[in-house]
């Protein structure tokens, strides 16, 4: 065998042990996989209380719908998105139709994600959105809400405790079945 050719057969076992290697070693451990999939807020627990503006300088508190005890809520579909976020863009006339379809029963709050409010306002312009555009210019509410992942729907109900949190472009079917089961309680 030659010289040339033994350098590249050793070459190239060296390569290969050296990336089996990197593959063990940057292995996560299944328990830190798992963290990192809950959701915060839990589901079942009341919901963290915000007041924001909305994009026409009205202040909006989550206790504005919800009731802590007793009864007379309303449930609330909070969605945390941004104008630069695609599947936020698609499920968005999904909320503006089912936010006049259920108009008294339900109230759908969009929460940006620390936009500017010109653009918050251009986009439900061009969108034509009729439910509140919550502006959260520090981020404050997607903190208390552990929002990594945009669109993200959280759904409440008229008592103030998390029923759902949905992450990912929701369709329209599921977005009605969920607020129908919320009205429904």
């Amino acid at each position: 065998m030659s010289r040339s050719r033994l350098e590249r057969i050793i070459l190239l076992l060296f390569l290969a042990v050296l990336g089996a290697a990197w593959i063990y070693y940057s292995r996560e451990p299944a328990q830190s996989t798992q963290s990192f999939l809950v959701e915060a807020p839990i589901v079942g627990q009341l919901a963290p209380d915000f007041t924001v503006s909305d994009v026409n300088g009205n202040s909006v508190a989550l206790l504005d719908y919800v009731v802590r005890e007793g009864e007379g809520g309303r449930p609330v579909v909070l969605n945390f998105w941004a104008s630069w976020c695609g599947p936020c863009r698609i499920e968005t006339p999904h909320f503006q139709e089912l936010s006049l379809r259920y108009r008294d029963q339900v109230a759908i709050l969009g929460v940006n994600q620390g936009e500017s409010l010109a653009t918050i306002t251009d986009f439900g312009v061009s969108f034509g959105l009729t439910y509140p555009l919550l502006y959260d210019a520090d981020n404050n509410v997607n903190d208390a809400y552990n929002v990594v992942n945009l669109p993200t729907t959280i759904f409440i109900d008229r008592q103030g405790v998390v029923r759902e949190v949905y992450v990912g472009a929701i369709s329209q079917a599921v977005l009605m079945e969920r607020i129908n089961r919320l009205v429904e309680e």
